[in-house]
């Protein structure tokens, strides 16, 4: 499939100084529904916006007309700043989704995140009312507190592995369960947390639940 975006690398400015960033703007829609922001899995463990799950979500939704933000979180790649463990890289969020609302300020605004990053970033869509939608990829509920989604009706896609190491699924739906709101959860058949070899599937949830939410938004080529 052609690449029909232009791609704009630069640094958002950050709560803890500069963050690295990359923007993909797709050239074929003129006034697009949706944008979103993409968060990236734990920095302290390798992970950057180049994660291999955060860049098949990117193309999934480019391939949408959807606008893609990925960044590096502090102290990861050429951002500015330390490591916070959560709590200082809400902020990060906080910024990619300001930069996000004064680029696209018609259309409505999607925080996703895998592992670390689903964490960190559905906190902070959820609380905010320019976010419309979250989509969660391996959300790591064996380590991590996600009892935040219990007070968050927003709409939600969760694709899980059924053998991720980080997330059991059987953990996943119970706190689904306690979860209001339009949620759906796509449980990938034997896929770990990396989702390795199995990424087809993960681009398949995301299109088929961002087009059945969103009809105007259709695959190029």
């Amino acid at each position: 499939m052609p690449t029909e975006h232009d791609s704009r690398n630069f640094f958002l400015e950050g709560p803890a100084g500069r963050l690295e960033a990359l923007l993909w703007t797709p050239t074929r829609v003129a006034s697009p529904p949706l944008a979103a922001v993409i968060c990236h899995p734990h920095p302290v463990f390798g992970g950057t916006m180049h994660n291999k799950v955060v860049y098949q979500a990117a193309k999934s939704m480019d391939a949408l007309g959807v606008p893609v933000l990925r960044f590096n979180f502090r102290g990861a790649g050429l951002s500015a700043g330390l490591h916070d463990r959560g709590q200082g890289e809400q902020g990060d969020v906080e910024a990619a989704i300001e930069f996000l609302a004064a680029e696209f300020p018609k259309a409505g605004l999607l925080t996703a995140g895998f592992s670390f990053g689903s964490w960190v970033g559905l906190r902070v869509g959820c609380g905010d009312a320019r976010v419309i939608e979250l989509i969660g990829m391996g959300i790591p509920v064996n380590n991590s507190d996600f009892s935040y989604l219990s007070r968050c009706s927003k709409s939600k896609l969760i694709v899980q592995g059924t053998n991720d190491e980080h997330g059991a699924w059987e953990h996943v739906e119970e706190v689904l369960a306690l979860t209001p709101g339009s949620n759906r959860a796509v449980f990938v058949h034997g896929a770990d947390h990396f989702f390795s070899g199995r990424l087809d599937e993960l681009d398949g949830a995301i299109t088929e639940w961002l087009v059945e939410r969103h009809p105007e938004l259709r695959r190029s080529g």
